[in-house]
């Protein structure tokens, strides 16, 4: 039995020790807004936060996270508002498909958290862990832009 914080709630779940926490917030508490597509850590898609950090949730052990605080898309939004940069990425049509973007959100988020007013390099660091088979970078930078210059 782990004990985790996901998007603020104590959540209480029985893994094996080897589940990762990608496999425990999509098949043990229903959380699909991390994607799973290369399962090695080279794509960003499973991007959430790790008391406040960004992480590559497919090489994270669930079992590592008792204790921690976890935040995923769905906790993204506060109140039933969106995160400036959820709204900017929509205004910019910042996504084609969807599959990267709950990865690059998060990403963005984590450093729109340290630092609320981020350079363009440390935009693009931010991004460089995240791939897009669609190649909407072009519109994933300019909203980052746009919620920084909000």
């Amino acid at each position: 039995m782990v004990r985790l914080r996901v998007n603020g709630e104590q959540r209480e779940i029985e893994i094996e020790p080897r589940r990762t926490l990608l496999a425990a917030l999509r098949l043990d508490l229903g959380l699909t807004g991390a994607k799973e597509a290369c399962d090695m850590g080279n794509c960003g898609a499973c991007t959430v936060h790790l008391d406040g950090e960004a992480v590559y949730s497919c090489l994270v052990l669930a079992i590592d996270c008792a204790g921690r605080s976890i935040t995923t898309i769905e906790g993204l939004a506060a109140g039933g508002k969106l995160h400036r940069l959820q709204e900017a990425f929509i205004a910019a049509d910042a996504f084609q498909c969807g599959f990267c973007t709950p990865g690059q959100l998060m990403a963005l988020a984590a450093l729109f958290d340290r630092v609320p007013q981020p350079s363009d390099a440390q935009i693009m660091r931010a991004l460089s862990g995240n791939l897009c088979r669609c190649g909407a970078y072009q519109h994933i930078v300019q909203a980052a832009r746009a919620a920084r210059d909000r």
